[in-house]
């Protein structure tokens, strides 16, 4: 028998959970083959069998484990099971971030997971055809996509888990809720917090209790930037092969505007203040497994191309819990998007040990005066928590100003200031 072990990730975990087994006890595993998931406060773990054979399963799916706890062990004298032939070898053991142990913004955001931009506030389009992945009657069907019903939401009666026509009517005749859901229930139920959970609860509170948190509002007309993409996306994706999203336009802002607001862009570490010469973002992501935060290097240097193709990264990264725990450390500002879920307004928590975050919201159409004129606009609030022990009221209003300027105005984004100014050298 060869033991598997918890294997040593880090410093400071000494403890992981047993998320679930990936095979079975009793089942013939090849070398290097994934046999189970763990998780710790900063990491998932898959774990690899070291041998091929027999697997005997030890510990127990939502167990907690110490590092170098037996897992499991595998019976290598086992024969192969006839007609199963070996598989290539595999990578060993692999480290993929499924958490930011830094983690602190308030509502999950930026990346959404899935999806090409992690802040793009755009609006979803009706339902109109069922995935390949859920089955239903030709009847359910058609009505499904005359009433522009999700088919994730409608419980499946018929064989096979295929969705009926009277699923679909008993979903359209008892709108938000699960059909088949017991009425007027109070039952309760316990679930263990995650490493993850307990981990970002620990960071939120701590956030919360060791910064001078106050939070900056303002609004943004995002005409400019909608009329920008709009007349220029399929060209943008043609020569880039990546969609033109608003993160890119955010970040860009948000980089000009923490060069010239140093001390946003800046945290304190004991008795001093460190500033950065260089602006490496955070873009809060709703992951499966939680929140994360991976960050985009020298985003002041990137291209608006590049920064989306790195959004695109990192969110695909993200919704697969493939992140490595270098693109999860560092960040010294965050953007956050809760505009994708509806939120019109919020106060982001701080990403410590960061001093400021920037939280993006819905775009909405609003009534707004313009040279003395009522006109409707697009529009969407912006909000700027930071640590009022290192960044003044003037440096928070001035710093959400100046990203309010360039967003309402994207030609400075080229030189950061009026292409004109720039021309004249004023």
């Amino acid at each position: 028998m060869i033991d598997i072990k918890v294997p040593a990730v880090g410093e400071s975990i000494s403890e992981v959970t047993l998320v679930k087994w990936l095979k079975q006890e009793g089942q013939y595993v090849e070398r290097d083959e994934v046999i189970a998931e763990l998780e710790s406060e900063k990491a998932t773990f898959e774990v690899n069998a070291e041998k091929a054979g027999t697997l005997k399963t030890v510990g127990k799916e939502g167990e907690t484990l110490k590092i170098g706890d037996v897992v499991a062990q595998i019976d290598e004298t086992a024969s192969r099971p006839e007609g199963q032939a070996a598989n290539a070898a595999g990578p060993a053991a692999q480290v993929t971030a499924s958490a930011n142990g830094g983690s602190a913004a308030a509502q999950p955001a930026a990346a959404q997971p899935a999806t090409a931009t992690a802040a793009a506030p755009a609006a979803q389009a009706p339902v109109t055809a069922i995935p390949n992945d859920i089955k239903a009657t030709p009847v359910a069907a058609a009505i499904i996509s005359d009433k522009k019903i999700d088919a994730g939401s409608i419980t499946p009666t018929g064989t096979g888990g295929k969705i009926l026509k009277n699923d679909v009517l008993e979903a359209l005749a008892h709108p938000g809720r699960a059909i088949g859901a017991a009425l007027f229930t109070r039952a309760d139920r316990r679930e263990k917090m995650s490493n993850l959970r307990k981990t970002v609860s620990r960071r939120l509170v701590e956030a919360k209790n060791t910064t001078a948190m106050l939070t900056t509002f303002n609004e943004v007309d995002m005409s400019a930037i909608m009329a920008l993409r709009t007349k220029f996306k399929d060209k943008f994706k043609e020569k880039h092969g990546v969609n033109l999203g608003f993160m890119s336009f955010f970040t860009k802002a948000t980089c000009y505007a923490l060069q010239e607001w140093p001390a946003v862009n800046a945290y304190i570490d004991g008795d001093e203040l460190v500033y950065h010469d260089y602006c490496d973002i955070s873009i809060a992501v709703s992951a499966p497994k939680g929140l994360v935060v991976p960050v985009i290097r020298n985003a002041e240097s990137l291209s608006m191309a590049d920064i989306e193709k790195k959004v695109v990264e990192l969110a695909t990264k993200a919704r697969d819990n493939k992140l490595s725990m270098e693109e999860m450390q560092g960040g010294t500002f965050t953007i956050t998007n809760g505009g994708v879920f509806g939120s019109l307004m919020s106060t982001p928590i701080i990403n410590i040990p960061q001093s400021a975050i920037l939280g993006m919201h819905k775009i909405e159409d609003r009534p707004v005066v313009v040279n003395g004129q009522i006109v409707v606009r697009p529009m969407m609030y912006l909000a700027v928590s930071y640590d009022h022990r290192i960044i003044d009221g003037r440096e928070s209003v001035s710093f959400l100003v100046r990203v309010k300027e360039l967003l309402e105005n994207p030609d400075q984004l080229l030189f950061g200031k009026d292409p004109l100014k720039a021309l004249l050298q004023l």
